[in-house]
């Protein structure tokens, strides 16, 4: 399984339109994605946008985003790349 550990960049923190641009991509991966707060707590669904909003993750949050199958490394960069973008 792979995994990055992410610190949230936008001012909104993960929510409003960095969760939906997040989940999009994520529902496009034909893989279970999990996110968490790296601080421990509850592992959410990544393709779900209300999951993705009930986390509360705020700006300067560090959170893990996992991902296993064929097609995982990259699908997690590019969501890394989403949430790590101001």
């Amino acid at each position: 399984m792979g995994e990055r550990k992410v610190t949230v960049a936008a001012e909104v923190g993960l929510h409003a339109r960095p969760a939906a641009t997040f989940v999009q991509r994520a529902k496009q991966a034909p893989m279970e994605i999990t996110v968490a707060k790296s601080h421990g707590g509850d592992v959410v669904n990544g393709k779900s946008i209300l999951a993705i909003m009930g986390l509360d993750v705020r700006q300067g949050e560090t959170v893990v985003i996992s991902a296993d199958g064929e097609g995982s490394e990259e699908i997690l960069d590019e969501l890394a790349s989403i949430a790590s973008t101001p």
